[in-house]
């Protein structure tokens, strides 16, 4: 399915604390403020389906779907490595540290074209618990489900029911193995876009959080912006905008 040319108005939305130990799962767990309030602001419903917490509070991982209209078009070039650079909670010398969060977007289709074998997976079920680790429930209603052919994990623990947690676990391994499948269709046109145009992947990094100069880069529009604080307050139409003309002059 094309997702340029039909609105996908639901997607799976992962943050995942990078290199940095306990200050990049608070960095994971700005960054998630941030896009809950410009969520907020576009009045897009958020479930989340998995939340693992660090002994800080901090984010290690965190899955959610978000829907709102044409929200992957809006949210897909968020997708990548963040990098923070400023002084931890943590630090007591006064150093600036650099850490790193990972984010991915996928499109979340109500009919993913995938199918998926029971001999292929493992699954396991245990009792859900909240941030922090605090038990929330006394019955075993959270699922584990591992892709062995991928090593995929995905887990769920939203609803009460085990047997609702399972089709949930279901569609997001689902969605994350239909991404797999295009990325294995698109690889040689893209090796081929790069021998022509010189593209150079920038995967270590697609935009900079300095707070020292109040500053936000994107790497890819090699542009700044000096409001951090605005930003991470959720103004990030300014950032979506500036992507939105690059295809306008495209």
């Amino acid at each position: 399915m094309d997702t340029e040319n039909n609105k996908v108005d639901s997607v799976l939305f992962e943050i995942r604390a990078g290199v940095g130990g306990e200050e990049a799962a608070l960095f994971a767990k700005d960054l998630w403020r941030m896009y809950s309030k410009y969520f907020e602001k576009k009045g897009f419903k958020v479930i989340v389906y998995e939340d693992h917490r660090s002994d800080l509070g901090g984010i290690k991982t965190l899955v959610a779907e978000i829907k709102g209209d044409n929200v992957y078009e809006l949210l897909k070039n968020e997708a990548g490595v963040h990098r923070v650079q400023r002084i931890p909670i943590t630090e007591k010398s006064g150093r600036i540290h650099t850490s790193t969060a990972s984010v991915a977007v996928l499109p979340k289709y109500s009919f993913t074209p995938i199918e998926i074998k029971e001999s292929d997976i493992e699954i396991e079920f245990f009792r859900a618990s909240g941030p922090g680790g605090q038990n929330v429930n006394k019955v075993e209603s959270a699922v584990r489900i591992y892709h062995k052919p991928t090593g995929i994990v995905v887990s769920c623990q939203t609803e009460r029911s085990q047997q609702r947690n399972k089709e949930i676990a279901l569609q997001i391994l689902k969605s994350k193995l239909w991404q797999l499948e295009q990325e294995k269709i698109n690889k040689k046109l893209i090796t081929e876009r790069r021998q022509q145009v010189g593209m150079q992947e920038r995967a270590e990094k697609i935009r900079t959080y300095n707070f020292p100069q109040n500053r936000v880069t994107d790497h890819r529009l090699n542009k700044s912006w000096y409001n951090l604080e605005e930003i991470l307050d959720g103004d990030l139409d300014v950032i979506i905008k500036a992507f939105e003309k690059v295809k306008v002059n495209q």
